[in-house]
């Protein structure tokens, strides 16, 4: 859990830095700079958008997450990229500046999906089974210990009911 955490901030710390940096994605010369970060993504992860330069504020769209509009001036504001974004397609993000100009910058969407974790399976008792008294036992095999324990039954019967004086002489 610390090393998620830790990641995370370092993923947050590096993208402010690279942020903070003039972007290459703009075009021109013009002061109205804008970037996406990361430029790859899966579906439902989060990407950061820049935009400075910008008098007023600036709105940022696309197809694949809900409208984010960004204070005048410079800022970030992050977004969170639908679930049932196309595998491997290339999404445009645009950027319009109120009253001035407009950037566009490509969102690729990475072919593999995030999933979310299952929750545990919920625990049912254990499995017992029969019993083991018939386990591993075949019909033949139990009708042939019924026939001898019968056999054992009928003999001790018998023998316990001889009179005594038949066969002594």
């Amino acid at each position: 859990m610390i090393a998620i955490r830790t990641a995370s901030a370092a993923a947050l710390g590096l993208t402010a830095l690279l942020l903070s940096a003039p972007s290459a994605t703009a075009g021109d010369n013009n002061s109205f700079q804008v970037s996406v970060a990361p430029t790859t993504i899966a579906a439902g992860g989060q990407v950061t958008l820049y935009a400075s330069g910008c008098s007023d504020i600036t709105t940022v769209s696309a197809g694949i997450f809900d409208t984010v509009t960004i204070d005048s001036g410079s800022g970030q504001k992050t977004a969170t990229v639908d679930w049932d974004a196309k595998q491997a397609a290339l999404y445009t993000v645009k950027f319009e500046c109120k009253g001035g100009p407009s950037r566009s910058v490509d969102l690729t969407i990475a072919s593999g999906r995030q999933e979310t974790p299952m929750p545990p399976p919920v625990p049912h008792g254990v499995k017992a089974g029969v019993g083991g008294s018939f386990a591993g036992f075949d019909l033949h095999e139990i009708g042939l210990g019924a026939a001898l324990i019968a056999g054992a039954l009928g003999g001790a019967y018998y023998f316990s009911r001889r009179r005594a004086g038949e066969g002594d002489a």
